[in-house]
């Protein structure tokens, strides 16, 4: 993968930045994303914002090499820290970090929030809790996508600043569109992980002295949810 190529994954994010969108891609990496959106011609400005010195350095360099300074700025910081006022961004993204990761990059950089900017997230696991931020931050869910690449599945989730929104235990754990939309690669994992989760019941419960009843109770309810979105 690189600025040229990007994974399947990081296309479909792409694909969620409105054309001419001032981007702020958060834990950039190598700063793919920003630098293949400008190149496309997809953002008016990019911000590849990173807290590690490697990738900090490697971003700078694809910026560089693609004659990108004018249009594609890297910043050294941490999480939302790199936004800035003046940058005027429209829309956010953070990619493949965990989705408590993320809660707690959101919940930090909150003032660098205003309310106008697009969330485009692609959690790596966690996306219930990330949903629950959302929800409690009023953030409502306008796209959700699930692909499965390298023997992974990634959702992306995209979400805009609202008055209020409200979503079951259930929307929180699934989706709130991916379970309306039940799509083929949705249903595909979720039979795969019914599978897994029943397994691990089994499991627990022939050593459920050393299990406390409440995660018993947790497995059991969502091999119910399950079961239910399936049928």
């Amino acid at each position: 993968m690189n600025e040229q190529t990007l994974s399947m994954r990081l296309e479909r994010v792409a694909a969620h930045v409105p054309q001419g969108a001032r981007l702020a891609d958060i834990g950039s990496d190598h700063g793919y994303l920003p630098v293949a959106l400008a190149l496309r011609g997809v953002i008016e400005a990019g911000l590849a914002g990173e807290v590690a010195q490697v990738p900090f350095a490697s971003a700078q360099r694809n910026v560089r090499r693609n004659g990108l300074q004018e249009k594609v700025i890297v910043r050294l910081a941490d999480g939302l820290d790199a936004i800035e006022a003046a940058d005027g961004i429209t829309a956010i993204s953070l990619c493949g970090m965990g989705g408590v990761t993320m809660c707690e990059i959101l919940e930090r950089g909150k003032n660098r929030l205003n309310g106008k900017q697009r969330l485009i997230l692609q959690p790596n696991g966690g996306e219930r809790e990330l949903r629950g931020w959302l929800m409690e931050n009023d953030y409502r869910i306008v796209s959700e996508e699930l692909l499965r690449e390298n023997r992974f599945d990634y959702e992306i989730i995209v979400a805009e600043r609202c008055e209020a929104v409200a979503y079951s235990a259930e929307e929180l754990y699934f989706g709130p569109l991916l379970m309306r939309e039940k799509a083929p690669a949705f249903i595909t994992k979720w039979q795969r992980m019914l599978r897994q989760k029943q397994q691990s019941l089994a499991n627990f419960e022939r050593a459920k002295d050393a299990i406390p009843q409440e995660k018993l109770g947790e497995f059991a309810r969502q091999i119910g949810w399950i079961n239910a979105v399936l049928a």
